[in-house]
């Protein structure tokens, strides 16, 4: 297999399985593209694991591979594996039938904020957030997956009878591991999960790391972590700036800053999701095009299979893979779990996919943009009015 280097410097098309690991600070990487390279890996993950699994999703169904992922969950549990499972109740589907053989293997699975019903309405909107949007898997305390990908046969691959939806995931071993694993129990404490063995999770020793970093939505910081980590990648960038996100909705704030970016030269590449499960979401992004184009950046729509991917890369060093959209409700609302590399060779591979994708996009030019028709203008504008509930 050629390695991350080749592959960025030769401009070869990505058709390996999976990017060689990459040996980054205190860690080792592996980029996974789709569910095609992420699934095999997350399972093989599972099956190899010893002592615990900590697992979170925002999208759970017992669909094919949901099916897959309960039998292999459910064989780790029965071997002595402390497993939990936690899905949030209103991304996921999933029957009585499903989690009863679940937690009759043994495999603790909890359900995330669950919606129940209220004659008064203001409980029923206060459940509906935030979510818990992550997609985190942590094996054994070192071994850990994030990304976009939820357990869906949309992901799937085609070939596997899924829709094959592009997608971006991120393998990591190593004390960033601990990190997640850390997120995922605090997170699991408050949705009142059984007492975890504590001696099964001893901490190994944190050994600080600024090349790979964890963020989430609830650190200590506030809310406003991710966002923040953007925006100071956004105003240190000199280069380019590429980002991949299948619901593009940026705070103003956020959208000032990339205007002002492509406004001092750099190169702002902007990856939407054209073929979309949200279509709202997809019109209310259009009404913004126009400031960004009139500023310098450049817009592509993704087309063919539904972009899901959440990522980004800066000036060929910074880059991150995670869960969050940038959107009001990722911003802002839900849990969420980001992973940023600060690694040349890692960003590299980053950039070389994201060229590789606009392969599969449409740029969106501003005399386009201005001829659109009056039906597509209206409904942008509608759609942007309520963009903070898509």
């Amino acid at each position: 297999m050629p390695s991350i280097e080749a592959i960025v410097h030769s401009g070869e098309r990505l058709l390996s399985p999976a990017f060689s690991d990459l040996l980054v600070g205190y860690h080792r990487l592996r980029l996974l593209r789709d569910g095609e390279q992420t699934f095999p890996a997350m399972l093989e993950a599972i099956r190899r694991a010893r002592s615990t699994i900590c697992f979170e999703t925002y999208i759970l169904r017992d669909d094919r591979t949901g099916q897959r992922f309960a039998e292999a969950l459910m064989d780790r549990a029965r071997a002595g594996v402390e497993v939990n499972l936690l899905y949030d109740a209103w991304g996921s589907s999933v029957s009585n039938e499903f989690v009863r053989a679940l937690r009759a293997a043994g495999v603790r699975a909890v359900e995330f904020r669950p919606i129940r019903f209220s004659f008064q309405s203001y409980k029923i909107i206060r459940q509906l957030a935030p979510r818990n949007h992550r997609k985190s898997l942590i094996v054994d305390n070192n071994t850990a997956f994030t990304g976009g990908i939820n357990i869906a046969d949309d992901y799937a691959s085609v070939a596997a009878g899924g829709e094959g939806w592009r997608d971006t995931h991120l393998c990591l071993e190593g004390p960033a591991a601990q990190e997640m694993q850390y997120f995922f129990l605090r997170t699991w404490r408050k949705a009142k999960g059984d007492p975890i063995d504590e001696p099964r999770y001893a901490h190994l020793g944190r050994r600080p790391d600024h090349m790979v970093r964890v963020v989430t939505s609830d650190m200590r910081k506030g809310r406003t972590s991710i966002r923040d980590w953007y925006r100071n990648a956004i105003d240190r960038a000199q280069k380019r700036i590429y980002i991949t996100n299948a619901y593009f909705l940026p705070t103003l704030r956020l959208l000032r800053e990339l205007q002002q970016a492509a406004r001092r030269g750099v190169d702002v590449r902007i990856m939407v999701a054209g073929t979309t499960d949200v279509t709202a979401v997809l019109l209310a992004s259009r009404s913004i095009y126009g400031r960004l184009l009139e500023a310098g950046a450049r817009m592509y729509e993704w087309k063919g299979r539904v972009l899901h991917a959440k990522t980004a890369v800066f000036d060929g060093h910074w880059a991150t893979v995670g869960s969050s959209n940038l959107d009001q409700q990722s911003l802002r609302l839900n849990l969420e779990s980001n992973v940023i590399v600060e690694d040349s060779r890692f960003a590299g591979a980053m950039e070389a996919m994201f060229q590789q994708d606009l392969e599969h996009c449409d740029e969106i030019t501003s005399e386009e943009w201005r001829d659109r028709p009056l039906w597509q203008r209206a409904a942008s504008w509608v759609a942007y009015l309520f963009r903070d509930w898509l």
